[in-house]
């Protein structure tokens, strides 16, 4: 073996390093990791062999909006809708035009609706609207979402007598069953001095009236009585315009005893 040649020369001893390291044993060294799925680049190819294209999201927007779209009509059509408010007869609880509320469209499914509630419901007497398919996907789209002025025969207004209950408008005050409905609140500052009644609510109807008293057609003048199948939901929330923002509550009453 060439090991035991120590003795030698300078260049017997260089020649004796060189076989040494050549028999060296190399440690191997460790794999690179492999990279997960999700940790693949996105100029790295996908898992069918095209490059990843960094503009997927783009392409996923339109998707995202219309299954956004969709979504907001299902609450309109089944929860909650968005109503413009076209007059003044509301006044001062509701500006018109141009305030919207929002309108709870399940809420009587639950219990029927109460005095003070401000209810948004259709024209009893009024002739159907015939409209194409287009105008009539157009209608439903916009006025569901508060962006058109909504159906000329919707109306708001508030519950003030109850099925079975005898209204009587003396002088501006409203009577129910003979008694004065006391607070009102919600009432226009310019006074009302009209008459009207007395009579009685039928059953399955509501008597309502808009706070601005003087300049609203309500069941006092040719809405009359509104079924309560007509009824389309309670008004909650104004949500335009931003600065007149805020619940509507129902008033509580001490004359007449509280509707149940």
């Amino acid at each position: 073996m060439w090991c035991r040649r120590g003795a030698g020369t300078h260049s017997s001893a260089l020649s004796a390093l060189v076989p040494y390291h050549w028999t060296m044993r190399r440690e191997p060294t460790a794999a690179p990791a492999a990279i997960t799925p999700t940790e693949q680049r996105a100029d790295q190819p996908s898992k069918n062999g095209k490059p990843r294209s960094k503009g997927s999201f783009l392409r996923e927007l339109p998707v995202l909006i219309v299954l956004a779209l969709v979504l907001a009509l299902l609450i309109k059509t089944f929860l909650v809708q968005a109503f413009y408010i076209p007059s003044a007869s509301m006044e001062p609880t509701l500006n018109g035009p141009g305030d919207r509320v929002l309108v709870n469209r399940i809420v009587y499914r639950f219990h029927p609706p109460r005095r003070g509630d401000i209810i948004v419901f259709s024209d009893p007497h009024a002739p159907p609207v015939h409209r194409n398919p287009v105008e009539a996907a157009a209608h439903w789209m916009t006025s569901g979402l508060g962006f058109s002025r909504g159906s000329p025969t919707d109306y708001i207004k508030r519950v003030i007598g109850l099925p079975g209950e005898t209204v009587e408008v003396r002088n501006g005050i409203v009577f129910i069953d003979g008694r004065p409905l006391q607070p009102e609140p919600y009432v226009s500052p310019v006074r009302d001095h009209s008459d009207w009644g007395p009579d009685q609510v039928p059953p399955g109807e509501l008597f309502v009236m808009g706070d601005n008293r003087t300049d609203s057609d309500d069941s006092r003048g040719t809405l009359g009585f509104i079924p309560i199948k007509d009824v389309i939901g309670r008004a909650f929330v104004i949500i335009w315009p931003p600065g007149r923002w805020r619940w509507l509550s129902t008033p509580s009453y001490t004359s007449p005893p509280p509707s149940s």
